[in-house]
C-alpha cells in the first residue's frame, strides 16, 4: 500500500499527495466514524476500493502534521482538542483495521505442508558441499584447458546461503497495509495498542499451529507420571516440532515481526515478538525442562541425547531469532535447560553404571551361553557410538591419564562415598562443575591401552562400563557348580564383548590395546576349561602303572591296562554327558575350541590304543573295555556345543563298537 506523502513541515511519509487541511481530513475520518452511519459500521477501510485506503491514511498524516504544527505555536488550544479528538478516532478506526486485517489473513499453517517445506530446505542445505565441490572441478577442469579455452565461460549454479524454511505466514502484498497502520498508531503514541493487537493475534495463530504439530501443553507432574513407552513417543514429536517450529514458524513469525515494524525502533518490534513467541516457545522449552528433571532409568538415554543434540543444535537459531533486550530471559532459559538435559544425560549414564552393579540374576544361563546382561550392555555401547559426538563434548575432550585405583573402593570412589574429585554417584559435583568422575579419567595400571595411553572421558567411562560388566558377570559364573562350564560361561561372555567391541565403531573408542588384552583373556579361560573338562580323560592315557616294572621293556599289566580302558570311558561319557546341553554360539570360536580339543585328546587316544589295543585282542569281550574308536571320538568332539543332545548317545557307540569288533583299536 502506498503512502501519503509529507505535508511540509510534517513527519508524514512520503508517496501520495496529501489532503489539504484539518477539514478535508475531518471529513474523512467522520465518513469512517462507527456513529456516522451504517456503512462506516458494516464495512472495513481496506476491503474498499483502495483509494479509500489512501485517502484515510492522507487524513492521518494530515491530523498528525497539524497536531505537531498546534504543539510548536500553542496558538489555538481549541483547534488542538479538535486535532486531538479527531486523531483518537483515527486510532480507534485504524486499530480496527489492523485487527481485521490479522485476523483475515492469519490462519494456522497445515502441517503436513510445513514439515516438508522444512524437509525440502533441509535437503537442499545439505546438496551445498556437493554443489560446492562440483563447481571446483569445473574450476579445476578449467585450469587444465588450453589458452583458448580458458577464456571461454561454462554456466554453473552455485547455492548462494542456505536455503532456510521461512514461510509467508500473511500474504506479501498485506505486509505493506500492516506497515502502514503500524506506523501511523506509533507515530500517534499508540504503540501499546499496536502491538497488544498484533501480538495477541499472531500468538493465536502461532499456537493452534504449533497445536496441529502436536505439541502439547504438559505440566512437570504429567510428563513424570507418564509410562516411558508414551514419553518415548512425545520425546520423538517434540524433537520434530521444535526443528520445524524454530526453523520455519519461529523465524518466519520474527521476520514477519521485523517487515510490520519495520519504521518503528528496534526495541519496539522485539518487545512485539518477545510478547508473542515467548509462551509459545516456554511451551516447548518446558517440555524439554521436564523430562530432564524427571525420574532417570537407562533406557532414557538415548532420547535424552536426542533432546540434547535437538536443542544444542537449535539454539544459535534461537539466540538469533530472539534477539534483543526484551529476549534475554528466554535465551536464558533455553541455555539451562539445555544444561540440565546435559546434567540428566550424565546422571543416566551413571544411573546405567549403577543398573549393571545391581543386577543380581541368581539364575544361571543354561548351557553356559552369553548372558541377556551381555547383551543389553554392548548393544547399549554400541548405540553410545551413534552419539559419541554429543556424549565427549558432556563429558569433556581433554585427554587424560587413567590414575592409580589404589585408595578407593573397587567402584572408584573414596572411603567415605565420594570420588577423589568430591564427584558423587549421581554425577554431581561440590563446585558445580562437569569433571569426570576419576575412575573414569585415570591412568590403566593393566596395559588396557599401552599402559600409559592417554584417552578421552568418554573412552575411559566405556571401558570402566566393561569393567563393572565383567565384575558381574564373574559373580554369576559362580553359580555353576561344574568349573569347566564356569569358564566356558566366561570365555563365550569376553568374546561376546569382544566381538561387539571389534566390529562397531566402540573400537576407535577403546583402542586396539583393548582388543588385544581382552582377547587374550578369552584365550585362557579356553585353555581353563579344556584342563577342567578334559584334564581328567587325558589322564587315563597315561603310560604310568601300565608296566608291571614300570619300563615299557617290561610286560603289560592286563587288569591295570583294564582299568585303564573303563576309566577313559567313564571319563569321556560322563565329560559328553555333562556337555550335551553347553554352548558356544559363535561359529569360528565352536569350531577354533573343537579343533583345539581334538589336538588334544585325538592323537593321545590313537597312541593310546595303537600302544595297548592289542593285548586285549585275546581277551574275552574286547568290546567291554575298547567301546570306542578315534573316528568315534572325533564325530563327538565336532558335535560338541550345539546346545543339543548329539544324536550318537554312548550306547550307539558302544552298538558300533560291538559290530566293529577288535578293528576298532587299529583305527
Amino acid at each position: 500500500m502506498a503512502d501519503s506523502s509529507k505535508k511540509n513541515g510534517s513527519n508524514a511519509p512520503p508517496g501520495l499527495t496529501p489532503v489539504r487541511g484539518l477539514d478535508s481530513a475531518e471529513d474523512v475520518v467522520m465518513q469512517w466514524d462507527l456513529s456516522s452511519s451504517e456503512h462506516a459500521r458494516q464495512s472495513m477501510i481496506w476491503d474498499c476500493p483502495r483509494d479509500e485506503a489512501i485517502a484515510y491514511l492522507e487524513a492521518v498524516d494530515e491530523i498528525q502534521s497539524a497536531l505537531e504544527s498546534l504543539l510548536v505555536s500553542q496558538s489555538n488550544k481549541k483547534e488542538m482538542s479538535r486535532a486531538q479528538n479527531l486523531r483518537q478516532l483515527a486510532m480507534a478506526r485504524l486499530e480496527e483495521e489492523f485487527r481485521h486485517l490479522l485476523l483475515a489473513y492469519s490462519d494456522s499453517i497445515d502441517p503436513e505442508w510445513l514439515m516438508e517445506n522444512c524437509s525440502r530446505a533441509a535437503s537442499f542445505s545439505s546438496r551445498r558441499l556437493d554443489d560446492v565441490a562440483a563447481d571446483d572441478a569445473v574450476d579445476e577442469a578449467h585450469s587444465s584447458d588450453d589458452d583458448d579455452e580458458k577464456n571461454e565461460e561454462i554456466p554453473f549454479s552455485r547455492p548462494v546461503g542456505e536455503m532456510k524454511p521461512l514461510v509467508d505466514l500473511v500474504p506479501p502484498v498485506i505486509v505493506p497495509d500492516l506497515t502502514s497502520i503500524t506506523q501511523r498508531m506509533l507515530a500517534a503514541g499508540y504503540k501499546r495498542e499496536c502491538v497488544q493487537v498484533y501480538a495477541s493475534i499472531r500468538k493465536n495463530a502461532l499456537e493452534e499451529t504449533l497445536k496441529r504439530l502436536g505439541v502439547e501443553r504438559l505440566s512437570i507432574d504429567e510428563v513424570g507420571r507418564m509410562r516411558w513407552e508414551d514419553l518415548e513417543v512425545k520425546i520423538k514429536k517434540w524433537n520434530q516440532s521444535m526443528k520445524v517450529s524454530v526453523r520455519a514458524l519461529f523465524a518466519s513469525e520474527k521476520r514477519l515481526c521485523d517487515d510490520v515494524f519495520s519504521d518503528a525502533p528496534p526495541n519496539v518490534g522485539d518487545s512485539c515478538f518477545n510478547e508473542l513467541g515467548k509462551g509459545p516457545m516456554m511451551q516447548l522449552l518446558s517440555f524439554g525442562e521436564a523430562v530432564a528433571i524427571s525420574r532417570r532409568s537407562p533406557e532414557k538415554l538415548f532420547k535424552i541425547l536426542d533432546m540434547y543434540e535437538t536443542l544444542r543444535d537449535l539454539l544459535p537459531e534461537i539466540e538469533e531469532i530472539f534477539c534483543g533486550e526484551a529476549c534475554a530471559p528466554l535465551r536464558s532459559d533455553a541455555e539451562g535447560i539445555l544444561m540440565r538435559l546435559g546434567e540428566c544425560a550424565r546422571g543416566t549414564f551413571a544411573d546405567f553404571e549403577s543398573a549393571i552393579q545391581r543386577d543380581g540374576a541368581r539364575t544361571p544361563v543354561p548351557g553356559g551361553g552369553v548372558h541377556p546382561l551381555t547383551r543389553y550392555v554392548m548393544n547399549y555401547i554400541k548405540f553410545m557410538c551413534d552419539y559419541s559426538d554429543t556424549l565427549k563434548l558432556l563429558f569433556g575432550e581433554k585427554e587424560c591419564d587413567l590414575e592409580d585405583e589404589e585408595g578407593s573402593n573397587r567402584d572408584g570412589s573414596n572411603r567415605d562415598g565420594s570420588n577423589r574429585d568430591g564427584s558423587y554417584r549421581d554425577g554431581s559435583y561440590r563446585d558445580g562443575s562437569l569433571r569426570e568422575s576419576p575412575r573414569y579419567s585415570s591412568r590403566s595400571n593393566d596395559g588396557e591401552r599401552g599402559g600409559s595411553a592417554e584417552l578421552s572421558p568418554l573412552a575411559v567411562q566405556t571401558i570402566w562400563i566393561t569393567k563393572v560388566l565383567l565384575s558381574n558377570l564373574e559373580e554369576k559364573s559362580k553359580l555353576y557348580k561344574d568349573l569347566s562350564l564356569t569358564y566356558l560361561f566366561l570365555m563365550n561372555n569376553i568374546h561376546y564383548i569382544v566381538q561387539k567391541v571389534k566390529t562397531t565403531e566402540v573400537r576407535a573408542l577403546v583402542g586396539d590395546d583393548w582388543v588385544r588384552k581382552n582377547t587374550s583373556q578369552v584365550r585362557q579361560y579356553a585353555s581353563s576349561y579344556q584342563r577342567a573338562a578334559w584334564g581328567k580323560v587325558l589322564l587315563c592315557l597315561r603310560d604310568e602303572g601300565i608296566h608291571t616294572s614300570g619300563s615299557f621293556s617290561s610286560g603289560v599289566s592286563k587288569p591295570v591296562l583294564k582299568e585303564r580302558f573303563k576309566s577313559f570311558n567313564a571319563a569321556f561319557e560322563e565329560v559328553h554327558k555333562a556337555q550335551m546341553s553347553w554352548v558356544v554360539f559363535d561359529e569360528q570360536l565352536r569350531d577354533e575350541l573343537r579343533i583345539s580339543i581334538s589336538d588334544k585328546i585325538l592323537p593321545a587316544y590313537r597312541s593310546f590304543l595303537g600302544r595297548y589295543g592289542h593285548y586285549l585282542d585275546t581277551q574275552r569281550h574286547p568290546e567291554r573295555y575298547i567301546k570306542y574308536t578315534s573316528d568315534d571320538i572325533e564325530e563327538v568332539l565336532n558335535n560338541l556345543f550345539e546346545g543339543y543332545m548329539f544324536s550318537h548317545s554312548s550306547r550307539d557307540l558302544r552298538r558300533r563298537s560291538s559290530h566293529h569288533g577288535s578293528s576298532h583299536h587299529g583305527t
